[in-house]
């Protein structure tokens, strides 16, 4: 019987690493469009591509596009953040399940310039994974949690920073997510709460940051 069991155990592994795609993988700080090497994924994952925009008022001062093997969960996302002096993030990503496929075109959020009643506390630091302010933004669109994200890159460069803000529900789902590209990684996390506690609660996203850090360290 055990015979049986390991020769099936190593049967459903390959037959997992025969199904690992291989995706085209590149960065780009300028378009919408890299090329670069094509390497194989990890089982389970798809070829996607993600975008993410920062703007002031209404110009455009950031561009990342990426391409690689994405988590499934991580595919068809599209949401937006946004922090103190009229700065928005706005983020997409699409996928394909086809060896070194194109994603199709990501389309980002609308910005949007409607209240919707929710204040949240808003801060920026460039050199730390924490920040907290009295400063408070109002959310706008669907923009209806309050955000603590915080960012770390190891590699040839290495930096930490976080900020707080106003985000949509989609971006608080993903919790934390964790990119290697060309030597870098990037770890992000996602804490979320909803208004009142964001605003006003001093412990309340401490506790949820200092729990989140806990369970993934």
């Amino acid at each position: 019987m055990r015979s049986v069991l390991g020769f099936l155990g190593v049967l459903l592994a390959v037959i997992r690493a025969g199904h690992a795609l291989s995706c085209i993988q590149c960065v780009s700080l300028e378009s919408t469009y890299c090329i670069g090497p094509s390497v194989s994924c990890p089982p389970d994952n798809v070829c996607g591509t993600s975008y993410t925009e920062t703007s002031l008022g209404s110009s455009v001062f950031t561009k990342i596009y990426v391409r690689g093997c994405f988590a499934k969960n991580k595919c068809n996302l599209q949401g937006s953040t946004s922090v103190i002096n009229d700065v928005m993030r706005r983020i997409g990503s699409t996928c394909c399940e086809i060896n070194n496929c194109t994603p199709s075109k990501i389309i980002l959020p609308d910005a949007s310039t409607r209240l919707n009643g929710l204040v949240c506390r808003t801060c920026i630091s460039a050199n730390s994974g924490w920040c907290d302010t009295d400063n408070t933004l109002q959310c706008t669109g669907d923009e209806n949690m309050c955000l603590l994200q915080t960012t770390s890159i190891t590699g040839a460069e290495s930096k930490t920073y976080a900020y707080r803000g106003c985000a949509t529900k989609s971006l608080c789902d993903i919790g934390r997510q964790t990119e290697e590209n060309a030597g870098q990684k990037v770890d992000e996390r996602f804490t979320c709460t909803s208004g009142t506690a964001g605003l006003y609660s001093g412990l309340t996203l401490p506790l949820i940051a200092i729990l989140t850090t806990s369970m993934f360290s």
